[in-house]
């Protein structure tokens, strides 16, 4: 009788053992399938980003908004006077148009300046050769270039691009 009761409780505990392994092996099948679902709908998103970022570039990285090699993108708005008359603004060579980009000297108290303009144009200007009619570089130093306006006053522009009208 006791062999009996051996092989019955037996073999309940083998069918027991076996549909309790049936339906964790579901589980798992089932947990599979929803991580495969989640992978797809992230790659899915992941491309659709992507479609939109190369949409908006159009292939192309965009340009920056100021020359790197230039400067500041606004060259007349660090000017420190205001420009009275007319004919000054107007004129395309008047030195409240350029910026001090450098400065060059020798022994010899010869030198030069190069200035620069907001389109990119680089000028260099020797001593005693003129900017504009009437405007003529007369003097230089480490710090600032002096030009001779009319004879009657002087015009000194720093690196700053600070420009100081001075009367001699």
């Amino acid at each position: 009788m006791n062999f009996f009761k051996i092989i019955l409780i037996s073999t309940l505990f083998i069918l027991l053992s076996k549909v309790s392994m049936a339906d964790s092996h579901d589980k798992k099948q089932d947990i599979i399938e929803k991580a495969k679902e989640i992978n797809k709908k992230i790659k899915e998103k992941q491309a659709n980003s992507q479609n939109n970022i190369s949409s908006e570039i159009n292939g192309e990285e965009p340009l920056p908004l100021n020359d790197p090699f230039v400067g500041d993108s606004s060259l007349n708005g660090g000017n420190t006077i205001m420009v009275n008359s007319s004919e000054e603004a107007k004129n395309e060579m008047s030195l409240y148009k350029f910026k001090l980009v450098g400065i060059m000297t020798s022994e010899n108290n010869e030198g030069y300046v190069s200035l620069i303009n907001s389109s990119g144009n680089l000028t260099t200007i020797g001593m005693f050769e003129e900017l504009s009619p009437g405007v003529k570089l007369i003097g230089l130093n480490n710090k600032e270039a002096v030009f001779e306006k009319n004879e009657s006053s002087l015009l000194v522009i720093n690196f700053n691009n600070k420009i100081t009208e001075r009367t001699k």
